[in-house]
């Protein structure tokens, strides 16, 4: 990491409103890869995932209430970071999208775009995906779209669509939603002037696979998305220029004495030169490693490392590419791992932080 910086992570987690369901941590790669509380939140029920603006200083939490019917929705919860100290404010809170009688709205994902000028967030329960608009603060303003899923796919799960991450592309000409429940991955162009998601076309993946979480290869001319349900990850070739995605390979996630039955994936994401991919296996409770060909998309199994806690919902590798961060959601531990850039093979430090349910861990460089 460069000089006069520092390095905080943004925790989530499963909790109720009276819990500190947020965190902050100091992160010290310099001491081996050390953890210090700076700070927690309370007042958010379920912020599961968050997302963090260093330009602005913000930090996006998702979070969940109840209407007047008892039906429970999704809400964004913006908070103020001081760099400084690590510490929280809270700035806003804005509901994302209305509950029915049809059922519940909450969100399981949020991302943005670079400029923080619009945000996305995906309901799993819904089958929707929800656009805000943000003000010059990056503060969210109010709910502009909302795209529908619908169907249903073909293996217990999957009675209904379940959008779970939502991916923009290094140019951020298009939006990428991975459907759980449809077994596919749907491509949007985001209309910013009429504040739109308009539909470019979809790829299907293997059936009952269950696609999770997406990610792109550092230098944009592939991409990869992790199955939940039948714990592989599948590789596709990325044209820029259309948009779409070819599929390259499929590989499993497990030893082959694991039964997929057994596990469910989360979270994946590259070392920070592209050479590797990591992703995260809950039942196996490992985090699966692959030398990653980037002309044809092609991965080869290096190792499967265990998470040292239970159902690692999510992950991170830091910046500066020398540590893996799990988030052990049943451990209640977070959990730091070296990164041998050479051969991409991850470490126990020794180092953990004892903390409640995790299920989210972000990482930011401020200055220092």
């Amino acid at each position: 990491m460069k000089e006069n910086s520092r390095l905080l992570l943004f925790t989530g987690s499963y909790a109720s409103a009276e819990d500190n369901g947020v965190q902050v941590y100091a992160f010290d790669g310099e001491a081996g890869g050390t953890l210090k509380l700076l700070d927690s939140v309370q007042g958010i029920a379920n912020p599961t995932f968050v997302n963090v603006d260093t330009a602005k200083n913000r930090l996006y939490a998702i979070g969940e209430k109840l209407n007047r019917d008892g039906i429970k929705e999704g809400e964004v919860v913006t908070l103020a970071i001081d760099p400084q100290t690590g510490s929280l404010t809270e700035l806003n809170r804005i509901a994302t999208m209305p509950a029915s009688e049809a059922g519940q709205t909450t969100t399981c994902h949020i991302n943005r775009d670079a400029a923080g000028e619009v945000i996305v967030v995906c309901s799993y329960h819904g089958g929707l995906v929800g656009l805000l608009s943000t003000d010059a603060d990056g503060t969210p303003v109010r709910l502009t779209d909302t795209a529908v899923h619908t169907g249903k796919g073909t293996v217990p799960g999957q009675e209904k669509p379940h959008p779970h991450s939502a991916v923009f592309s290094p140019d951020e000409r298009f939006l990428f939603v991975s459907d759980l429940g449809l077994d596919l991955i749907r491509t949007y162009r985001v209309n910013r002037e009429a504040g739109t998601l308009e539909v470019q076309g979809e790829i299907k993946v293997e059936a009952g696979a269950g696609p999770r979480h997406f990610v792109f290869h550092p230098d944009g001319k592939s991409a990869y998305v992790i199955n939940e349900l039948n714990s592989t990850v599948t590789s596709f070739l990325y044209d820029s220029e259309s948009g779409a995605l070819k599929t390259a390979v499929t590989v499993p996630t497990l030893p082959d004495d694991y039964s997929y039955k057994n596990n469910g994936c989360a979270e994946i994401a590259f070392s920070a030169d592209g050479r590797f991919l990591y992703g995260s296996n809950r039942g196996h409770d490992s985090i699966v490693v692959y030398a990653v060909n980037a002309e044809t998309a092609e991965l080869t199994l290096i190792e499967h490392v265990s998470t040292r806690g239970g159902h690692p919902r999510h992950f991170t590798v830091t910046p500066d590419g020398e540590y893996l961060i799990v988030a052990n959601r049943d451990g209640n531990n977070l959990v730091v791992f070296s990164l041998d850039q050479a051969t991409g093979r991850l470490t126990y430090t020794g180092n953990e932080a004892k903390t409640s349910k995790p299920v989210c861990v972000k990482p930011a460089v401020f200055p220092a």
